[in-house]
């Protein structure tokens, strides 16, 4: 069966464009591009759609691929004391010469809409309930929950040990709440005996940036699997999963593209209306 985060985030966005339209204070995010890159031109278009779609406005700055490190740090200082600006959001990937730590540093962990400041991914890391958690992670954990896939006592496989997917959500899994509870094995490029270690999964989640790169050889009959992948082969968008190899044997998999993809965009209109609530305490 397809899990279909197309249509859960479009209910998601509908319920928060009616609880933006009951307030009283805009919300804004700020996107930040460097360069002219076109996937982050396009991811960039994309969230800015979402956006209006539920209301809330966005603040596109674009700068040329010669932006120096200090530019930009200057640019993000100016919007963390913005008090208009709610949402602060960098494209990656930057230029070589731009370092991204220094980046995601540099934003204020009260605008952190990705989640990924050390301030925000500590809060995460030891349960707290009000850390803002990266829109992927965040995505994968709600599309379980809307298709009530249980946790509890599962063995879940995450492969792929990114700091943007792979290990909050392997951390989100083993904690002890609503969907967590699980037994979570990390693998990745240097793992040992790969493929027999995912087939021992009741949840198998692929985030390692190779298309295809999951066959049913290495899925457990029965399995969940959640494909985080966005690859473009051929002009085409593909998975890390082989889905049409892959979706016979499974009882639950996110096809590719209408799978994560939109939950994470979602996420990332929740994540900026959870941050506007705390800056103004008279949101609702």
């Amino acid at each position: 069966m397809d899990i279909s985060g197309k249509e859960l985030a479009k209910q998601f966005q509908e319920k928060l464009k009616e609880k933006i339209s009951r307030e009283k204070h805009s919300i804004t995010l700020a996107f930040v591009l460097v360069g002219k890159d076109p996937p982050s031109q396009a991811y960039v278009r994309m969230k800015e759609r979402a956006c209006s779609e539920v209301g809330i406005k966005s603040l596109k700055i674009e700068l040329p691929d010669e932006t120096t490190e200090f530019e930009l740090l200057e640019l993000i200082g100016n919007l963390n004391s913005d008090p208009s600006i709610n949402g602060i959001l960098v494209q990656m990937p930057l230029p070589s010469q731009i370092n991204e730590e220094k980046v995601l540093l540099t934003i204020d962990p009260d605008k952190d809409v990705d989640g990924f400041h050390p301030f925000n991914v500590g809060k995460m890391i030891t349960g707290d309930k009000h850390a803002i958690i990266p829109c992927t992670p965040l995505g994968v954990l709600k599309l379980l929950e809307a298709y009530q896939i249980e946790t509890k006592g599962k063995h879940v496989v995450v492969i792929g040990r990114s700091n943007i997917v792979g290990r909050p959500l392997a951390n989100l899994l083993s904690q002890k709440r609503a969907y967590g509870n699980a037994t979570v094995t990390l693998v990745h490029s240097h793992s040992k005996d790969l493929s027999n270690i995912c087939k021992q999964a009741d949840i198998l989640i692929a985030a390692i940036g190779k298309p295809l790169f999951v066959t049913k050889e290495m899925v457990k009959p029965g399995a969940v699997v959640i494909d985080v992948g966005i690859n473009r082969v051929n002009d085409k968008i593909v998975g890390d999963v082989n889905y049409s190899d892959v979706k016979e044997i499974v009882s639950f998999i996110t096809p590719v593209p209408g799978g994560v993809g939109p939950m994470t965009i979602a996420m990332l209109l929740e994540n900026t209306y959870l941050l506007a609530k705390e800056q103004n305490c008279s949101l609702s």
